[in-house]
């Protein structure tokens, strides 16, 4: 069993980014909070699937360089292996959407320029 607060943990780059709250040993599990303008580089995974949930603002997710979804708050989308994903908080406030990537690989990650 685990029990985390959000509050507990940070954001990568200090008041947004991704935050872990479970890190495997099968998925991953966390948040991501992006400020008005902010994107999160583009990547994909060989192996993982990974899916959002918009908890708050709009998120435009670009896949595989050309297919543009607005997510909005109650908003899903799953992200399949070797698609490449791109976010960008579109809104005039924080975006945040939780996410879970599986299976487990911390090294399963691949930046597209």
């Amino acid at each position: 069993m685990l029990l985390v607060n959000e509050n507990d943990k940070e954001y990568r780059f200090g008041d947004s980014g991704p935050k872990y709250l479970m890190r495997g040993p099968n998925v991953d599990f966390g948040i991501v909070r992006l400020k008005p303008g902010e994107g999160f580089p583009c990547h994909y995974h060989e192996r993982i699937e990974e899916d959002f949930f918009v908890l708050t603002g709009e998120i435009e997710f670009t896949i595989n360089g050309e297919k543009k979804y607005i997510l909005k708050k109650g908003d899903f989308i799953h992200i399949e292996p070797k698609e490449s994903h791109y976010l960008e908080n579109i809104g005039s406030t924080a975006a945040k959407a939780a996410f879970v990537k599986a299976p487990y690989d911390p090294e399963d990650k691949v930046d597209v320029e």
